[in-house]
């Protein structure tokens, strides 16, 4: 039986399993005034994911989330959980890969001014 350091298509998937990607998305629909971008941390935070949540002047909340594929689906699951008492109608109109951000280590909420 080989440990897990000397089989190499182990260790490449253990590899591969813990890889980070980053999301841009943006949110329409009853995305503002509705606890969205705090829910959004709070659940970010229980996954262990990293990024950012911003609402927008158009009445869109834009977000960027890191993780791996796991923590970004555990992310959507209890996000979606969160809301299941208090059902909102949101839709995710836009969703892009882009690259990881290195060092990141929290998700917050931003904020702007318009």
């Amino acid at each position: 039986m080989s440990s897990f350091g000397e089989n190499p298509s182990i260790r490449e998937a253990h590899q591969e399993e813990n890889k980070l990607r980053r999301l841009r998305m943006s949110f329409i629909g009853e995305v503002q005034g509705v606890g969205f971008r705090w829910t959004a941390r709070s659940e970010a935070h229980s996954v262990g994911a990293t990024g950012w949540v911003r609402n927008e002047a158009n009445g869109t909340v834009s977000m960027e989330l890191q993780g791996t594929d796991d923590q970004i689906a555990q992310f959507f699951g209890r996000f979606n959980r969160a809301y299941a008492r208090y059902p909102i109608d949101y839709v995710i109109a836009e969703k892009e890969s882009i690259p990881v951000v290195e060092d990141e280590h929290d998700f917050t909420v931003r904020f702007r001014s318009w």
